[in-house]
């Protein structure tokens, strides 16, 4: 809400390189708009979030970063995600039948706010036989990125194709955010990964 009218910039990279390209960006920005970055601490642990020497020295911020499917025409579902989610997704996606992976495409939105419309709309038409696009995210519905996206993205996705549906995957609404239990919040991850998963078959 804060944010409003492009008034702070939000981001939550998802590897260092671009997490440097970011504050590169905001260094030499000559608006200088407020810049929130949201890092959870266990993508510090996470092996998987890394970057090459080359992908600090090269290249610039990626508001949006796409999924590396080599098979565009199979994709039925667009995943939409932002932070350690992201890793949580791939870490399920990669024990999935062949067939039913096939179905689905993950791409990063790796600044919240300004939403990165055009990114978003151009990693969507990829996908000639896309019928849905899900919001994926870790935190209650009611909280996180969620309530923003659902105001403003699914008027644009109408632009890619009539009728082309956005939806929520996300904890339940809460007063709090988290469930102050481990064994809780492990049982409401899995559920959230099988349900961002799941196919029509």
């Amino acid at each position: 809400s804060l944010a409003a009218n492009n008034a702070i910039t939000a981001a939550q990279p998802t590897t260092p390189a671009n997490y440097f390209h970011l504050l590169r960006r905001q260094a030499l920005d000559p608006q200088h708009r407020p810049l929130v970055v949201f890092t959870p601490k266990s993508m510090l642990r996470n092996k998987r979030a890394t970057s090459e020497p080359a992908d600090f020295t090269t290249g610039t911020f990626a508001t949006v970063i796409g999924s590396d499917t080599t098979q565009p025409d199979d994709v039925t579902t667009l995943l939409l995600c932002s932070g350690k989610v992201y890793w949580d997704l791939v870490g399920a996606y990669e024990k999935l039948p062949a067939e039913q992976a096939g179905r689905l495409a993950i791409a990063r939105v790796e600044q919240l706010y300004p939403i990165p419309v055009a990114e978003i709309l151009a990693e969507a038409r990829r996908y000639p036989n896309l019928r849905e696009v899900r919001w994926v995210q870790d935190e209650p519905a009611n909280q996180g990125p969620w309530p923003t996206m659902a105001v403003q993205l699914p008027g644009y996705l109408e632009r890619v194709a009539p009728g082309l549906t956005l939806t929520r995957v996300s904890r339940a609404e809460s007063p709090a955010p988290s469930v102050g239990s481990h064994a809780v919040h492990q049982q409401q991850s899995q559920q959230l990964m099988a349900e961002a998963l799941r196919t029509d078959s």
